[in-house]
């Protein structure tokens, strides 16, 4: 028989994506290794700050603006559909990030957290853009 028990704090701390969770107020409150690796903060640099430190300055506004009626509405459409961002790491180098989002509600179904599952995108996001660009010059050299 095949025991379908394990420890899912391990998982999550294994798991190759970084995995995020932040409050209601956009406070981070889990940060696991992957998002230390793919970010570049510690965990204790992490724990209790804005998920700001990982946004694009020119992106909070709308980010904020999305994550609120996130957290009004307990809705998300990115739940199964994949969102590509740009992110920013510790050392201010530029990432392309590709996440889902999770909600995870109390007992009595007031929204407590926002998860994301988060892989760093950039040489995927890098290789498109190239492909992209000698489309162009193929097409203007054929027109």
């Amino acid at each position: 028989m095949i025991s379908t028990e394990f420890d899912i704090a391990q998982f999550v701390q294994a798991a190759g994506d970084a995995i995020i969770a932040a409050n209601a107020d956009g406070a981070i409150i889990f940060w696991n290794s992957a998002a230390e690796r793919i970010f570049g903060y510690t965990k204790d640099e992490a724990l209790g700050h804005s998920l700001d430190m990982i946004i694009p300055e020119r992106l909070r506004k709308r980010h904020w603006e999305g994550y609120r009626q996130v957290v009004q509405s307990g809705r998300t459409r990115y739940g199964s559909e994949v969102l590509r961002v740009p992110a920013v790491r510790k050392d201010e180098r530029p990432l392309s990030i590709a996440f889902t989002v999770a909600l995870l509600f109390s007992p009595s179904a007031q929204l407590q957290a926002i998860a994301a599952i988060i892989r760093d995108d950039t040489t995927h996001w890098n290789e498109e853009r190239a492909l992209r660009q000698q489309l162009a010059g193929l097409k203007a050299k054929n027109s």
